[in-house]
């Protein structure tokens, strides 16, 4: 069965951008931090972040993190996730959540929209399904229990089934995520679900993460002669404009 894309923003800190706002002024300001922290909810906060960000004093914005439960992403996905190293995951289990009622899986949009090419991939799942199902069945007759039957078993499953998986980013990470993420050469898949993450956090912390993305929004692309050369549908995309 055909998985969809889901991203929640489940916590953050609160007050982001008042909360980095805060810590970076310390770093300027002979004030005690009672009085810092007593102006934190000052009106040019957002200005004051966007002279942080211009200036690369970035220490200040790890301050601030935000947990998403994402599902709806496959193996595959979930493999170039986590190569993202600051940041903290939790993911569902393959040994203790079994598949033997049907898993869920990811079709790539270049098959889906071919109909024989999608005929061919979900017959695929089916088998990977079937035998799944028939191992875990072999294998706890013949004594094993059902968490090491389904050890073995998921040996079976391909890089497109479903996975579910709780991140935790602080906003450093998570802008970094998005310079590499929602660039038009990452794939298709963590593209889509980078661009869910932000839209949520943007909402939060509209000013910190306004120029999330790429970095042809501010400037020339860094991959040279390898750039997808569309600059402007980005922007469009991902700023409106």
């Amino acid at each position: 069965m055909e998985a969809k894309l889901k991203v929640i923003l489940v916590s953050h800190t609160p007050n982001p951008e008042q909360s980095i706002s805060a810590a970076a002024r310390l770093c300027y300001s002979p004030a005690d931090v009672e009085q810092i922290i007593s102006a934190r909810n000052r009106n040019d906060n957002h200005i004051f972040l966007e002279k942080l960000i211009a200036v690369g004093h970035l220490s200040p914005i790890e301050h601030a993190s935000f947990t998403f439960a994402i599902e709806g992403i496959s193996r595959a996905c979930s493999h170039q996730l986590v190569r993202h190293r600051l940041a903290s995951y939790s993911q569902q289990s393959q040994r203790y959540v079994g598949e033997e009622g049907g898993f869920g899986y990811i079709i790539p949009p270049a098959i889906k929209e071919n109909n024989s090419l999608r005929n061919h991939f979900e017959h695929l799942m089916e088998e990977s399904q079937r035998m799944y199902t028939l191992l875990v069945q072999e294998l706890t007759e013949k004594g094993r229990t059902i968490e090491s039957a389904r050890e073995d078993a998921r040996f079976v499953l391909p890089n497109a089934a479903e996975t579910k998986i709780m991140v935790t980013m602080n906003a450093r990470e998570l802008l970094h995520f998005f310079s590499m993420r929602l660039c038009n050469r990452a794939q298709w898949e963590i593209r889509d679900m980078a661009f869910e993450m932000l839209k949520l956090v943007k909402a939060v912390a509209p000013t910190l993460f306004h120029h999330g993305g790429p970095p042809c929004l501010k400037g020339k692309c860094p991959e040279g002669p390898r750039s997808c050369g569309k600059p402007d549908e980005i922007r469009r995309r991902l700023l409106g404009e």
